[in-house]
C-alpha cells in the first residue's frame, strides 16, 4: 500500500520535554565508544566552552527516533514497518545539547515520494531548549521497499 501523500505537510508539535543528564550522556558516548572528556568531565567542557559536558552529535537520536516512531506507526499513513529502512541522516547545530538542557522537538512531514516502486518519506525535527532556543535541526529519509513482483 502506498504511503498516504497528504501527510506531507503535517507537523507534529512537542508531546513531551527531554532533560539530557550527564549520566544518559556518558551512558551514550559509552555505547558509540567515544572517550571524549567533553562527554564526561564537567571541568573539560568548562575548560572548551562549555556550561557542562556535551552530547556527541549523535545524541538527539535518542528524542528523535521515539518521535519518529510515533508518525511511522500512525495506521492511516499506511506504512508498512516490516519494509521501511534507513536511507539518510543529518544533523545542523546551533549548538551542541549540553547536560541540564530540556529539549522539545518539533516534527515535520516534509515530503513524501514514490520511486522505482519504493516510497520516500522525508522528516524533519526542530529541536530547541525549554527557553525556545535553537539548538539542531535533524533531518531524516526512511525508504519503504515495495513488494517484490
Amino acid at each position: 500500500m502506498p504511503l498516504d501523500e497528504s501527510f506531507t505537510g503535517r507537523v507534529y508539535p512537542p508531546q513531551t520535554s527531554y532533560e539530557v543528564s550527564r549520566e544518559k550522556i556518558r551512558e551514550f558516548a559509552d555505547a558509540i565508544g567515544d572517550q571524549n572528556p567533553v562527554y564526561r568531565d564537567p571541568e573539560a567542557a568548562k575548560a572548551a566552552g562549555y556550561p557542562d559536558v556535551i552530547a556527541p552529535p549523535t545524541f538527539l537520536t535518542i528524542i528523535n527516533l521515539a518521535s519518529i516512531n510515533s508518525i511511522v506507526s500512525d495506521p492511516e499513513l499506511g506504512l508498512d514497518y516490516s519494509r521501511m529502512v534507513h536511507g539518510d541522516q543529518q544533523f545542523t547545530y546551533s549548538r551542541p545539547a549540553h547536560a541540564g538542557d530540556e529539549l522539545l522537538l518539533t516534527t515535520h512531514i516534509d515530503r513524501i515520494m514514490a520511486r522505482a516502486g519504493n516510497d520516500f518519506i522525508n522528516l524533519r525535527a526542530e529541536i530547541t531548549d525549554g527557553d525556545g532556543a535553537h539548538i539542531a535541526t535533524t533531518r531524516a529519509q526512511l525508504v519503504v521497499r515495495g513488494e517484490s513482483a
